[in-house]
């Protein structure tokens, strides 16, 4: 503008005008009217020489003093057609028409910019899509960048040209850019919603985000808190599993200032609980099927959540098979179509039964299976007493130890079975009622002791092995699948035998003599002693009553002692025929290995006893 009013200036001083104001008049400081260097020049100069105000006082005085001594143009419309406009004016008339296209710019520019204000939801227009970030135009003097992830799933979908609402958090940050966030506007415009369509206590659906600390985060349209207290997530054995999951919640409160919302999974079902309950009572009968969901299992069951009431379904009700552990068949959470097979309205217990579905196999087992039968199943399970033999499903059948083999001694059936061997049994009887099944596996061989009673005729001698010792005699092996008894009584016929073991061992070769034979119920007597002639009558003629005979201790007792006569040969001398006090016992006197006199009072050949005195010798 200085610029301009010194070619002005230079103008005059050619035309010989030459206006100089009154010495009283320059009251202003040259430096304060210096013009501005051209090179210093330029549109912020410009701009900051016409907003100062003592430029703009020095302009109006200048321009005021001129005006007083040069002549004023005339108008456009005043001009003579042949008179040409000065220099001066045109410089005059460009700039104003500069200023004012300007201003009209300037005008034009800030109407085009929206009335926005931090904090509200606007619509902007994707213009880029970028690796990491997406430039959205909402209108303003600048555009915002978000960052990909806040689009989530959407971001693969993003095209540009794209309507978006976001939110406006600043319009400039410190690149000049707007700040806007899509997560946010979403958030917003979520709690907005839910607040106006929901309160506290009632009833909405979310799914299950994530697990924090002291519970859950569960998306509502907005994420709301669960507490752990509050989850009742039992029917999942793995928490994992809830993850991503949709259930319905109980609003236990909203707090707006905070924007924060607490469920309870617990409450909603307890409600639900009660509201069913009533009518579950009403339509509950015998012999009905109901739907239900495992809510917890055990080992001897499984419990059943009707919708209101808890049911049991026990293990034995599950199956017509063989169940080892209800997990075989359900699983926490499950949904199941089930029976009701009892229900107690006043203890409100419900009896159920999942068998129960389909018919029972044991019904027609008779007609499958009749007794004599050779079938083929599947070892299924093993036990010391026996192999459990699955026929079909829900049909099983025992093969006791003692019929799977005539001539081997099988101690435990896993000796020769493994689980899921399949192998042939002989059906040996049916027990309908309580669902039992008698099979044998030796039976499909023939019977040792068929004709038994021929071959081992009674009084006859034969020949053995000793196979095993008990407390009660010996067991001896004739041939494969038939042992004989020696009971310890028929070891000798003078001797006191306490144990078998005292005369015989395991694995001996012995001779005995057939006493009785029972081919019926598979028991054969045999007898050591018989191998001789009875001595008992001899030894009545030999020990004849008051007979005076030294002997030796065998054995100290409480009720008497034992003296051997001779070898193998023993008498019994009774406490009341022993020289001892009252007050004194057997043992403290007698000791075994003492030489001691005795007398003979009696033989007696029918107990085979010889009782003896040690007071009257």
């Amino acid at each position: 503008m200085f610029g301009r009013k010194k070619k002005k200036d230079d103008e005059a001083k050619k035309e010989e005008v030459s206006i100089t104001p009154p010495p009283e008049e320059r009251d202003i400081k040259e430096e304060e009217v210096k013009p501005v260097d051209d090179k210093e020049k330029g549109p912020v100069a410009e701009e900051v020489i016409a907003e100062s105000p003592k430029v703009a006082t020095v302009k109006d005085d200048a321009d005021t003093k001129k005006e007083e001594a040069e002549p004023q143009p005339k108008p456009k419309s005043q001009r003579k057609k042949d008179t040409a406009p000065t220099m001066s004016e045109l410089d005059e008339e460009d700039a104003e028409g500069k200023k004012d296209k300007s201003e009209q710019l300037q005008k034009f520019y800030y109407d085009t910019l929206r009335d926005l204000e931090e904090g509200q939801i606007v619509k902007g227009k994707i213009i880029d899509i970028r690796t990491s970030e997406v430039i959205v135009d909402i209108g303003y003097k600048s555009e915002g960048a978000i960052p990909l992830f806040e689009f989530s799933t959407e971001a693969d979908k993003l095209e540009i040209g794209d309507e978006v609402e976001v939110l406006l958090e600043s319009v400039e940050n410190d690149d000049g850019m707007v700040v806007l966030s899509k997560q946010k506007a979403q958030r917003l415009q979520g709690w907005e919603r839910v607040i106006s369509t929901y309160g506290e206590g009632d009833a909405v659906e979310g799914k299950v985000s994530r697990k924090v600390k002291g519970g859950f985060m569960v998306n509502i349209g907005v994420e709301a808190f669960l507490p752990a207290s509050q989850a009742s997530f039992r029917e999942f054995a793995d928490l994992a599993k809830v993850m991503g999951q949709a259930f319905q919640f109980k609003i236990l409160k909203i707090n707006k200032p905070r924007k924060n919302i607490v469920v309870s999974r617990k409450e909603y079902l307890q409600k639900q609980r009660e509201e069913n309950r009533g009518k579950l009572v009403g339509e509950m009968e015998k012999g009905k099927m109901v739907k239900g969901v495992v809510k917890n299992i055990t080992d001897f069951g499984a419990f059943i959540d009707l919708g209101g009431i808890d049911g049991l379904l026990h293990i034995t009700d599950m199956s017509w098979g063989r169940v080892s552990h209800p997990s075989e068949i359900l699983a926490i959470g499950d949904d199941v179509d089930i029976m009701v097979l009892d229900f107690d309205k006043e203890k409100m217990r419900v009896s159920l039964g999942l068998k129960q579905k389909t018919e029972n196999p044991w019904l027609t087992v008779d007609a499958k299976y009749p007794v004599g039968s050779k079938i083929k199943g599947k070892v299924v399970n093993l036990m010391p007493y026996g192999a459990f033999i699955e026929l079909e499903k829900g049909v099983e059948g025992l093969a006791h130890i003692s019929e799977l083999s005539w001539t081997k001694r099988i101690a435990n059936p896993s000796d020769i079975f493994a689980m899921g061997d399949v192998i042939e049994a002989i059906v040996l009887d049916i027990d309908k009622a309580n669902h039992k099944i008698s099979l044998g596996i030796k039976q499909l061989e023939s019977d040792p002791w068929q004709g038994a009673e021929t071959k081992y005729s009674v009084d006859t001698k034969v020949k053995g092995k000793v196979r095993n010792l008990t407390d009660y005699g010996a067991f001896v092996e004739l041939e494969a699948g038939i042992d004989g008894l020696v009971h310890v009584s028929d070891i000798s016929w003078t001797r006191r035998i306490n144990h078998p073991k005292e005369v015989l061992k395991k694995g001996q070769k012995i001779d005995a003599v057939i006493l009785s034979v029972d081919a019926q119920n598979r028991k054969i007597a045999l007898g050591l002693k018989q191998l001789m002639r009875d001595p008992w009558e001899d030894l009545a003629k030999r020990y004849l009553p008051d007979m005076a005979i030294d002997g030796t201790i065998t054995k100290v007792t409480n009720f008497g002692v034992f003296v051997e006569l001779e070898k193998d040969l023993e008498g019994l001398v009774h406490i009341s025929e022993l020289k001892k006090d009252d007050n004194t016992k057997v043992e403290d006197i007698y000791k075994v290995g003492d030489p001691i006199k005795v007398k003979v009072l009696r033989v007696d050949t029918e107990q085979r006893k010889i009782a003896l005195s040690a007071t009257s010798v």
